[in-house]
């Protein structure tokens, strides 16, 4: 206990302070992530700490990572980009293959050998890649979604890998293995490789051996299988049934239990059950052999059209989040210095060339599929690394004597600096290349088309008012719920519903808060409504906030935290039933229309006044300076309620227009009626 809570200090403490710095130096939080790696290494080593292991089990925010870029593509969406995924991502995995195995050729390495280092060094981090555009907010990007086709198709790709490999086998390496030896590559091959003592003790494991505990995760070739020993027949009949099972459970039995766990209204347990969906997937393709990853996938594809797809992305954005940092800081403290001394010339040579190689290939790719501008250079530079997945498939290799230990030590290394080395490229894509374009783009197009749109958080008795009024005048609304009962009632109209917290920034922000025009705060509690009104005013101050307040205070509360656009819940219909009684006293009722828009008028006029002298800390009855200004206040508006009350005299004196003829006939008709 005392080690697993030393640890958990060592990398929080490691996180906390190297994140922030790199994000304040415009670095990005993955770079920040590394270098706390390579800080606390000596560290992790001094104490023979297992890292490989903590990265196996951090891993698993990689496939959180998939779960969620599913829950952002429809079925529809993802059909519609076919010819990009397979495109893209086909020509990029094979011609990069062919050319680095082409290379090994040349160098000496066998054929088997050269097409195994081809297939682990043509993969990229889709960790680092999607982390990084999604900080950027270049998802959407014409090249973000190049570099999102080629990393989905590389996952993809991982499965048949994975069975092909083994079969690369060399047999005098596995008879060098059975004996015990160490491998002599100066007798071999792979002699023409840059070559060292292998490092791969170090922090109390072997990088071989520790990767293949990523090989069983992720191959699904560990001691827990439902496959094994099937015949290819029953295997392919079970894999299919596990793929079915998902698109099944997803389509079918998520809505009701979600419903019927919504209904305890307790945050943690939705949590867990969001949790609970993500674990179960990834294990049961993790049992018939097939990559978490691209299962969770899969499954937040089925659930892209959900009314609970951002309350699941809000729970497990968080997760994702921690285990994706973790993963970060253990390639960071991966990285064997010692062995990168020994011959730095050689793996720095070989980790640049393989990025100028890579980028070589992804830009001619970026040409023939005519991605343009800045994006074709995003496509280029963000995806010119190997990637995490390069881990699995080297420890495989190694396990399956197909590449002896020292040239999988080198080739590590090479996959961790090329990591290391990205967020230098979206740092060079960031302050030079997209700058150019961008001015370039500017002349060209002369102002950028504006989208905006309404959200309404919270759609009980208010908000269903607004909502139903905004859409019948035309406008498109999203709304934000946490009642599971209101979502079905209002989903069964055709209207943009999902379920969760709108309180929450997350949740907002997976709402499209960004981009909204309006934000029609609804929802009830004060404090709540407080809250969510002071976070939209600071981090979205484009966004115009309509904002229900509860009772005077509350407004005057509303305002301090940035609202302009201030609505009392019970106000209207209380002037309303006012001027009903005026009318039920006998006053004529035009003139109890008059006065009730004169008093609407005055308060509106005065509130602003009221609300400058309020001071949360100070109770009402207490605040001198606000009991002083509500009494004269309220001398004026007696005064004005009980003074000119002839031909509209009080209101012209103001600029006030009378009434039109409509406005009299409508007063008189609604008397009559």
């Amino acid at each position: 206990m005392g080690e697993l809570l030393f640890l958990a200090f060592v990398f929080l403490v490691a996180g906390v302070i190297a994140v922030p710095i790199a994000s304040r130096l415009g670095l990005g939080s993955v770079l920040g992530y590394l270098i706390a790696g390579i800080a606390i290494s000596p560290l992790l080593a001094a104490f023979n700490v297992d890292v490989v292991s903590i990265q196996h089990f951090a891993e698993f925010g990689v496939v959180m990572m998939l779960f969620l870029v599913g829950l952002e593509l429809e079925p529809k969406v993802l059909w519609e980009r076919r010819a990009k995924l397979l495109g893209l991502g086909g020509l990029q995995v094979g011609a990069t293959a062919a050319l680095v195995a082409g290379i090994g050729m040349a160098l000496g390495l066998s054929w088997s050998v050269a097409v195994a280092v081809g297939l682990v060094l043509c993969l990229s981090s889709t960790a680092i890649v999607l982390q990084t555009l999604s900080e950027k907010g270049l998802m959407k990007s014409d090249g973000g979604q190049s570099s999102f086709s080629v990393l989905l198709f590389q996952d993809i790709a991982v499965i048949p890998m994975l069975a092909l490999i083994p079969l690369l086998a060399l047999p005098e390496l596995a008879d060098t293995m059975a004996s015990g030896a160490p491998a002599d590559l100066h007798a071999d091959p792979h002699a023409a490789m840059p070559t060292g003592e292998s490092h791969g003790g170090d922090h109390g494991h072997d990088h071989g051996h520790g990767h293949g505990g990523g090989h069983d995760d992720h191959g699904g070739h560990g001691s827990m299988s439902l496959v094994d020993g099937l015949p290819a027949w029953a295997q392919a009949l079970v894999t299919l049934g596990a793929i079915a099972a998902v698109i099944l459970g997803g389509s079918l039995l998520t809505r009701p239990a979600f419903n019927f766990i919504a209904v305890a209204r307790l945050r943690e347990i939705l949590v867990a059950a969001a949790l609970l969906w993500v674990i179960s997937v990834a294990l049961l393709m993790t049992l018939v052999g097939l990559s978490p990853a691209l299962g969770t996938f899969l499954a937040g594809v089925v659930l892209a059209n959900s009314e609970y797809r951002h309350e699941l992305e809000s729970n497990i954005e968080p997760f994702k989040g921690l285990l994706l940092g973790l993963f970060f800081i253990t390639v960071g403290a991966s990285i064997d210095f010692a062995l990168l001394a020994e011959g730095w010339d050689q793996t720095l040579l070989l980790t640049f060339g393989l990025m100028v190689l890579k980028a070589a290939v992804l830009f001619v790719l970026a040409v023939i599929f005519k991605v343009g501008g800045a994006d074709r250079w995003l496509f280029t530079l963000g995806l010119a690394q190997a990637g995490e997945f390069g881990f699995v498939l080297l420890s495989l290799t190694v396990a399956s004597s197909v590449v002896p230990q020292p040239l999988a030590d080198q080739l590590l290394l090479v996959v961790a600096l090329s990591m290391l080395l990205t967020p230098g490229l979206f740092i060079l894509y960031d302050r030079v290349i997209a700058p150019m374009f961008t001015a370039e783009e500017v002349e060209e197009d002369g102002e950028a088309p504006h989208q905006g749109s309404i959200i309404i958080a919270g759609h009980g008795r208010f908000g269903g008012i607004i909502n139903r009024m905004l859409r019948g005048l035309g406008y498109e609304t999203v709304v934000v719920d946490y009642s599971s009962a209101q979502l079905n009632l209002i989903r069964t109209f055709g209207i943009r519903a999902y379920f969760g917290d709108a309180t929450r920034p997350d949740l907002l922000e997976a709402a499209g808060i960004e981009h909204a025009k309006v934000l029609v705060v609804a929802i009830d509690g004060k404090e709540q409504i407080t809250q969510l009104v002071h976070y939209v005013h600071k981090a979205y101050p484009h966004v115009h906030v309509v904002a229900r307040a509860v009772d005077r205070p509350h407004v005057y509360e509303l305002y301090a935290a940035g609202a302009r656009d201030i609505i009392r819940e019970t106000f209207d219909s209380g002037v309303r039933a006012a001027r009903s009684t005026l009318e039920a006293m006998g006053v004529h009722p035009f003139q109890a229309e008059r006065k009730a828009r004169q008093f609407v008028d005055y308060d509106r006029q005065t509130i602003a006044a009221l609300a400058s002298v309020y001071d949360p800390d100070i109770p009402l009855h207490e605040n001198k300076t606000y009991i002083e200004l509500a009494k004269e206040i309220g001398l004026a508006n007696d005064e004005m309620m009980r003074g000119k009350d002839t031909a509209f005299a009080a209101r012209s004196d103001r600029g006030w227009n009378p009434p039109t003829l409509a406005d009299v006939e409508a007063v008189t008709k609604n008397a009559e009626g």
